[in-house]
């Protein structure tokens, strides 16, 4: 009589994130159309009907990937921007967060930010998740403002933390790609490049373009 396999053992939330594991990292490496199933399950140490079986269709174990991730990111983000810290520390906090989380999941940014940005049907749960974090930012900013007295237009406060979510964004990209960098240095530069702008304007200090002549 066969033993049974090692994997079966285990608890069915173990299984999944095994798999889900493995397809971070196979889906990082070969991209959505390159990867296989097959790959995933070899990776995984689990067979590949079991991957079906738990985690259904390619598509619908990319798209779990994207949630796990993207769940993952948000809550460090979340966790880490204390709601009554100084606006500038808590925007801070937030991003070295968010660039911890990149050095330390160098796949799951990839997946993240890279091939679901590059494939057409997962593009609207990655806008998904860059309107909560656009709506995070401009809370924050918008709170940073009420305490200081001042309020500003709706607009104003989605614009610019549309550019601050942005940046950010890239500048995770550069982060990826440069396993040598600090993710902490990392937000602390970007606290210097963003910050300094975003705090003029919380002072009311704005630039205007020169008069047409």
């Amino acid at each position: 009589m066969s033993a049974t396999p090692a994997y079966k053992r285990l608890p069915r939330a173990v299984r999944e994130q095994q798999m889900l594991d493995a397809a971070v990292r196979v889906f990082s490496r070969r991209g959505y159309h390159g990867a296989s199933m097959d790959e995933i399950a070899e990776d995984a140490g689990i067979s590949k009907p079991m991957v079906y079986a738990y985690l259904g269709t390619k598509e619908e174990l990319f798209v779990a990937c994207l949630h796990r991730e993207g769940t993952r990111m948000m809550e460090a983000i979340a966790g880490a921007a204390v709601p009554d810290l100084p606006a500038d520390e808590r925007l801070w906090r937030g991003l070295r967060a968010f660039f911890g989380f990149v050095g330390a999941h160098r796949d799951g940014w990839s997946v993240l930010c890279r091939q679901a940005r590059a494939e057409q049907p997962f593009a609207r749960e990655l806008a998904q998740m860059r309107t909560r974090m656009v709506e995070v930012v401009a809370g924050m900013l918008d709170h940073a403002l009420r305490a200081e007295g001042r309020t500003a237009a709706e607009t104003e406060l989605e614009v610019v933390a549309y550019a601050l979510v942005g940046a950010t964004e890239s500048l995770g990209d550069w982060l990826a790609d440069h396993p040598e960098a600090d993710p902490a240095k990392t937000a602390t530069r970007m606290m210097n490049a963003a910050w300094l702008g975003a705090g003029q304007l919380l002072r009311g200090v704005s630039w205007q373009p020169p008069e047409e002549l």
